[in-house]
């Protein structure tokens, strides 16, 4: 699997006007929440029908965490490299960046992400766990 954007975030993303009540809200990269977990691919399998994060939380191994510095510029989504600390579970394959609300049955996914500059996959050994971006950022639309 490639690096994807999630279809219904995709919609929030250029159609706001039009979300529902089920649709969650907008998605605004910079100044909302957003977060990023580590992944157990064992347990999650990317599917362009998940649109929130409840999908996905079964897998998470440690605790997410929230993006910091946080740009969009050209389209294009960055934020500073994260660091996991202590992490244990099971091997780490991909990363989901999603948007809080604070409960996992409202929070959008954004992206799935298998493919960055450097920390994937991983085995935690109750280390920290450092994501390093692609200098080119993190997702372009």
């Amino acid at each position: 699997m490639a690096n994807a954007i999630y279809p219904k975030t995709k919609e929030k993303f250029l159609n706001p006007g039009t979300l529902g009540t089920t649709s969650g809200t907008a998605v605004d990269m910079v100044d909302d929440t957003i977060k990023i977990a580590l992944i157990d691919t064992g347990v999650y399998t990317y599917s362009t029908a998940h649109e929130f994060y409840s999908s996905a939380s079964a897998a998470a191994i440690g605790t997410p965490q929230t993006l910091g510095t946080k740009t969009v510029t050209n389209g294009v989504f960055d934020a500073a490299d994260v660091t996991f600390t202590s992490v244990t579970g099971s091997s780490v394959e991909a990363l989901i960046i999603y948007k809080d609300t604070g409960t996992a049955a409202t929070s959008s996914l954004v992206a799935y992400i298998d493919v960055v500059a450097s920390g994937l996959p991983v085995t935690p050994n109750g280390g920290n766990i450092t994501i390093t971006f692609n200098a080119s950022g993190i997702f372009a639309l």
